[in-house]
């Protein structure tokens, strides 16, 4: 066999497994189940810096799907973006966290304990498309509740989603490996 047919095998079968991977990412990333709305005990919108996700968080608390909204605040407190929603004034009750671990761990912790305290048996979690799935998994350790995801809109293009392919399975690598809240 040459050189050069070894570096075509090795290559196609190299774009194959790029393919594969692609295609097992669709359902996800790209598509992941969400759920239908219905009132629930409180909305808990996930933290970063796309924003649209806290506006969806709002929307869905003013036509009135939870009495409270709980946003991470993981940009941290000097996020003046976020005293909008943090220190807006509101028909319901807003509450804002930095969550600790700075994760989406530390997040569902977070839910986790205020859950505990509230007494909430259902939640509507807010994040962008490619992490529904992830947060799902994690929430679901530290919250034996209903979940009800929604995906905000997410950016697009090859760029984005080359990276959010390795972010997310690297997040969930990293999720598979942590106990979370089901051994604390």
């Amino acid at each position: 066999m040459t050189g050069l047919r070894r570096a075509g095998i090795f290559f196609g079968a190299l774009l194959a497994l790029v393919l594969l991977i692609g295609l097992a990412g669709l359902p996800v990333y790209v598509y992941p189940q969400t759920d239908p709305l219905r009132k629930a005990d409180a909305i808990v919108v996930l933290g970063g810096t796309a924003y649209e996700r806290f506006d969806v968080g709002l929307d869905l608390a003013r036509r009135g799907y939870a009495p409270t909204l709980l946003i991470s605040r993981s940009t941290g407190l000097d996020d003046h973006e976020m005293d909008r929603y943090c220190a807006g004034r509101f028909d319901f009750t807003v509450s804002c966290f930095v969550p600790d671990p700075w994760t989406t761990e530390g997040e569902a912790q977070e839910i986790g304990r205020r859950a505990r305290r509230y007494g909430w048996r259902h939640i509507i979690v807010v994040t962008y498309t490619p992490h529904v799935s992830r947060a799902r998994y994690i929430v679901s350790k530290c919250f034996d509740g209903e979940l009800t995801m929604v995906a905000s809109p997410s950016a697009s293009g090859l760029r984005f989603w080359s990276w959010m392919y390795i972010r997310q399975s690297a997040g969930y690598l990293r999720a598979f490996l942590s106990p979370g809240c089901r051994s604390t």
